[in-house]
């Protein structure tokens, strides 16, 4: 969809976004390589592996919703940064991305990722090729969290060396430094409440919020807005549209993270239920089923992080399927549709743009399996 009318050779509308934020990740990686590969070959391998990995996949939501937050509080119009600058401190978010998934991965203890082995598991079976000493499964952890680290590093340098004028930078700093804490503390906390088997509803709400909302919608659009010099009307509702829309996105995730087709995903099947994640989708159908069901509920008690095989996840799916809960997710994401798009309208912003942010907000949170 477009937005507006852009300088030639910059994005002229979403779909253009992508392509433009690869080229831009490409660039600054290739600025990387000589310096790291003059450390040694085993971090050369290393870059080279998170290379492919930061270009070979992703929608690259997060830069899209950045330059929408630019172009949509007028950054294009009053000429003020370049937008190739602005570009490239909003690609630096896919590093941002490419730490939280890696780190994830690790803590789940993923197999795939994107349809390919996760980065941990790449560089385990890298140490059994090459048949070095030691445990291969701790090495590719290891080496894999180093990665990740790398990735948030590399974040930070390509947004503050990206060309945008040093008063904007200082107008986005604290969207810059919320997004990278928030993001975190919601790993943290999601963490917690899986180890403490967490039933209640409200808490991972929470975790929506701070884990997946604010970094992927909401601070995304926070920090395009605060580059074109937004006043505090706009970027509120924009981070209220993007607060609502984002839980909505992660809430369908929840559902395709036990009922998605992993040809989709790019995981398995009912990954969700064999790592034990406490959604909302999990946490609304065991308090239907206490209701009424008990011993359906206590079956999915039991069965949430300790199923291991696809008979057992697929029982565990039809018991939460049975209680109702999908549905009521599905009116959650309604409802956080509605009033994410209904905060537009105090935004101060155009017809045009008020539309491809309803155009994202439906491809942010359809069904897609």
């Amino acid at each position: 969809m477009a937005l507006s009318p852009a300088p030639a050779g910059y994005p002229a509308s979403l779909e253009d976004v992508p392509r433009a934020v690869h080229d831009a990740l490409r660039a600054f990686l290739d600025t990387q390589a000589p310096l790291m590969a003059e450390i040694g070959d085993p971090v050369d391998e290393v870059v080279t592996h998170l290379r492919t990995f930061v270009l070979g996949g992703g929608k690259r939501i997060r830069p899209v919703y950045g330059w929408a937050g630019f172009v949509g509080a007028g950054g294009l119009d009053r000429a003020e940064e370049d937008p190739a600058s602005v570009l490239r401190a909003l690609s630096s978010l896919e590093f941002v991305q490419a730490c939280a998934l890696i780190h994830d991965d690790i803590i789940d203890a993923s197999d795939t990722r994107r349809g390919n082995p996760t980065v941990h598991r790449a560089f385990e079976a890298a140490h059994r090729d090459s048949q070095f000493g030691g445990d291969a499964a701790s090495y590719g952890r290891n080496v894999a969290i180093l990665a990740g680290d790398l990735a948030l590093v590399w974040a930070d340098d390509m947004w503050r060396s990206s060309g945008v004028r040093h008063e904007a930078l200082s107008r986005a700093d604290g969207a810059w430094r919320g997004l990278r804490s928030e993001v975190i503390g919601g790993q943290i906390l999601d963490i917690a409440l899986e180890a403490a088997g967490e039933e209640e509803i409200e808490r991972a709400d929470k975790v929506n919020r701070y884990k997946t909302a604010a970094y992927t919608i909401e601070r995304p659009l926070h920090l395009g807005a605060a580059l074109a010099g937004a006043g505090e009307e706009t970027i509120r509702a924009f981070r209220a549209y993007g607060r609502d829309i984002g839980i909505a996105f992660q809430l369908r995730d929840d559902i395709l993270g036990v009922f998605g087709d992993s040809a989709v995903t790019g995981k398995p099947a009912g990954d969700d239920l064999r790592e034990g994640k406490r959604t909302v989708l999990l946490n609304l159908a065991l308090s239907e089923l206490d209701a009424s069901n008990p011993p359906a509920a206590a079956e999915l008690r039991d069965g949430v992080g300790a199923a291991d095989d696809v008979a057992h996840i697929a029982r565990l799916a039809d018991i939460i399927a049975a209680s109702g809960a999908v549905e009521g997710v599905e009116k959650r994401i309604a409802a956080l549709s509605k009033s994410g798009l209904a905060h537009l309208e105090a935004a101060g912003i155009d017809d045009e743009v008020k539309e491809t942010l309803r155009h994202l907000a439906v491809s942010s949170t359809e069904r897609r399996a």
